[in-house]
């Protein structure tokens, strides 16, 4: 592959980063199959259903945080921390080196500063446990704030709450001495659209510069799942080509919102995104395939996968959206015959 320079100067390219420009780099390794790393998010359905019950979920309702303050949020976020711990040395002795941490690890975190829990020093201390472990052994280590996370907001009430939760996020991350890229990517949708995609996007990339660099260093984009919404086109044109953050490649999603591409150029362009680091890609099926119910929602996630997924001969890290967690990725690689 030559590079861009050299085109440029030979006015081959024009070295704006076109889309589906012939002259990017591609990360295609020959037509050769590529083992593909595999994680899967937040749950780790032996351990949660082992006694005692192992999970980094542990919350409260509202009242019961206003009736138990800081003590008790504290105080579940220290076994969260600890059990976070436990799922990633079973993790280790398992085979599985990419993991999506929960965001519910702290209990109404946005409530409060984090070094105001009593437990803080302590809950610091295993954080960054966790982190030298996933460190050392080489596991990569993402999470995905959720939807009420929406930078494209109209209203600045909904964009500072954003800044603020995603903040925390970034926090918690340096407490584990995770890396400020994103290999270790902080993931979200970038919002509604509210009748007008290139206002919204402009807004996303304003407010992006909003954020803390504990956050920018690690923020990625996703592609939707409505054809209304954002498709990997827009999102390259309208959020990577203005701040360069990289895209994560849904499959499912592209299903519904396409943007004019195949999967196959879809998942290219994203990947042309990530400037070096190994992208992030996410898999899913539709759970209307093990349950016949109008009533499901052909975007709903099933609980295993069974499709081959075809990466196109790059190398990526898969992340399995299935219900079943792990018991999923340990199925596929099972039908697959994948070591």
């Amino acid at each position: 592959m030559l590079s861009k320079e050299f085109l440029v100067e030979q006015k081959q390219c024009c070295g704006k980063g076109c889309f589906m420009c012939p002259y990017l780099p591609r990360h295609k390794q020959g037509s050769k199959k590529i083992m593909n790393n595999m994680g899967y998010a937040c749950i780790n359905m032996n351990l949660s259903n082992s006694k005692p019950r192992v999970t980094t979920n542990r919350s409260m309702i509202k009242r019961t945080f206003t009736e138990k303050g800081l003590p008790y949020a504290s105080e579940l976020t220290l076994e969260n921390c600890k059990d976070l711990l436990t799922i990633l040395k079973w993790n280790k002795d398992n085979g599985f080196d990419f993991f999506r941490m929960s965001s519910d690890i702290i209990p109404w975190a946005s409530e409060y500063d984090l070094c105001d829990l009593p437990h803080y020093d302590e809950i610091k201390s295993v954080l960054k446990q966790c982190g030298d472990f996933a460190t050392d052994n080489n596991m990569r280590i993402t999470t995905h704030p959720g939807p009420f996370n929406v930078l494209t907001s109209p209203r600045p009430h909904v964009v500072e709450n954003c800044i603020k939760d995603l903040s925390i996020h970034g926090e918690v991350f340096d407490m584990m001495g995770l890396s400020r890229t994103p290999y270790n990517k902080i993931n979200i949708h970038i919002g509604g659209a509210y009748g007008d995609k290139e206002s919204a996007m402009k807004r996303f990339c304003e407010n992006f510069h909003r954020l803390p660099d504990s956050v920018k260093s690690r923020l990625t984009v996703e592609n939707d799942d409505k054809a209304s919404m954002y498709s990997v086109v827009d999102l390259y044109e309208g959020v990577y080509k203005v701040i360069g953050i990289p895209i994560v490649f849904d499959y499912h999603h592209h299903a519904f919102c396409t943007g004019g591409l195949s999967e196959e150029d879809a998942l290219e362009v994203a990947i042309s995104t990530w400037n070096g680091i190994v992208p992030v890609v996410h898999y899913s099926e539709s759970r209307s395939r093990e349950q016949e119910d109008p009533k499901i929602r052909p975007q709903a996630h099933s609980d295993y996968v069974i499709d081959y997924i075809e990466t196109y001969g790059n190398e990526v890290d898969i992340m399995v959206e299935a219900k079943a967690k792990e018991l999923a990725v340990l199925k596929y690689k099972e039908i697959h015959e994948v070591v």
